[in-house]
Order: C-alpha cells, then structure tokens, then sequence
C-alpha cells in the first residue's frame, strides 16, 4: 500500500555554498509549472550570514529565467483553477514582497513570488502552497532550522544545500522525511533507483523503480516442513515447565 499526502517540504541553506548554483536549482525547483508539484520547496530557511547575497542572486535568477516580465514568458504557467488562484492571491498580504507579487485573475496568473518577514502564526507557514510563493525565514545555527522543521508534520521532501559533509549528515540524522536532497530540489523523484514517497503526515509506502514492481507485487509467504521427524512435545497435553516450552519454540522458529 502507498499514499502520498505532500505537505510542507522545507529547504534549508547554510552559508558553505556555491551561489550561483543554489540560486538556480531553488529558483528551478520552486516555480517549476508555477509551483504546482507536490515536492516544490514550499519555505526557505536561509543562515543569516548567506540570506542577503542569496536572495540578491536570486533576483537575477529569476530574471535570467523568467525575463522581466514573467506574464510574457512562455517557460511560466498559469495557475490550474479560480478557486486555486483566489487561495494563492489572499496569501500575497502577509510578509513583504521581494521579487513578484503580481496577479491577474483573468489570466489565472501570479508571478513568481519570493516573500520575507513572515509570521510564525501566517497562513504561509500552515499549509502546503501548492503554488509560485515562496517565503523565506532565517536561522543562526543549523540546530535551530532543524528544530524548526521538526516541530512541524514530517515533509514529503526536505533539501539541505551546503558543502558541509558533516552538517549534512546532521540534517539526514537529525530530521525525518519522505526523500532528501542534497544541493539540489526536485531531482531525486526522477531517478528509478531511489524509492519516492511520503512518511507520517506526508503519507506511506514508496513507489519508482523497483519499488514500484515490490509495491504492486505480492509477496507470498511459503514453509516447507520435513516430513522425516517430528517433536511429540510441541502437542498437548503438555507437561514440561512453560520456560522450557517457550525455548522449544524459538528453537522451532529459528
């Protein structure tokens, strides 16, 4: 059995990166079809000292990609319905806009958004955005984005952008998620050799690959007993001591 439920998939960044990459695969990963995927990097968690050089790069990734006017772009989509787009909209209010910020319900079209100074209590932060917003929050130490990302339901996917090895041990040990990616979003649901699905709140069981094939295949159980002895004391009536029972059948068992 598998269920994938989404969620709230979280990208943590620490100040050992190269820019112009990160830049590219977040702003990649995130308004890919207008941010309407299930892995999307739904909040950024930026180390203070990365966060403005970041964002800044950021800016000129989106225009490198998108032009300056996305609405015109034919690399950007459009958002799927009214009811989705009038959800995505009423998010606009909360935090400062950096980059975007611009709808227009009669194209069902909403820019690629990145949004700062975001409330612990906004909307933004409660439910999965399924859509081109991106809020961004900061931390001092690695330990606190983790705690931040575990205080909340388990994600579908978590990304970890850093050179660290050894900080990137400590997210992979110290968090829990459907997938990881590491410096990079999105890519690891593409490879057949790698399981994708959900945990907890993000849902169960995995498919791609072989894990397909093991998911949809049935596993039947089979014993073959010899038929050249038997053991008379594992029928009743008994009468050996419970322990000495209980130690035959582990033997049996084994």
């Amino acid at each position: 059995m598998t269920l994938e439920l989404g969620g709230k998939s979280p990208c943590l960044v620490d100040q050992d990166i190269n820019i112009e990459y990160t830049a590219r695969r977040i702003i990649w990963g995130k308004f890919l079809n207008a941010g309407q995927t299930c892995v999307a990097p739904d909040y950024l968690l930026l180390q203070r000292e990365i966060k403005e050089p970041l964002l800044k790069k950021m800016g000129e990734v989106l225009l490198k990609f998108y032009g300056a006017n996305p609405r015109q772009s034919t690399d950007y989509a459009r958002i799927i319905s009214e009811g989705h787009f009038q959800r995505l909209e009423a998010l606009l209010v909360d935090g400062r806009i950096l980059y975007g910020g611009e709808a227009v319900r009669e194209e069902r079209y909403i820019a690629p958004t990145i949004m700062d100074r975001i409330a612990p209590d906004s909307p933004l932060l409660q439910e999965e955005i399924f859509g081109p917003l991106l809020p961004i929050l900061e931390f001092g130490d690695l330990e606190e984005a983790i705690q931040f990302v575990n205080e909340r339901p388990k994600p579908l996917a978590l990304y970890f952008f850093s050179r660290n090895r050894k900080r990137q041990e400590q997210v992979l040990k110290r968090s829990s998620s459907g997938g990881v990616c590491i410096n990079d979003t999105l890519s690891h649901i593409s490879s057949p050799y790698l399981p994708f699905g959900g945990v907890g709140e993000s849902g169960m069981g995995s498919y791609h690959g072989r894990a397909s094939f093991e998911l949809f295949s049935h596993k039947k159980s089979v014993l073959h007993q010899s038929l050249s002895f038997d053991i008379p004391l594992k029928y009743p009536p008994y009468r050996i001591p419970l322990q000495a029972l209980k130690k035959l059948l582990r033997i049996l068992q084994a």
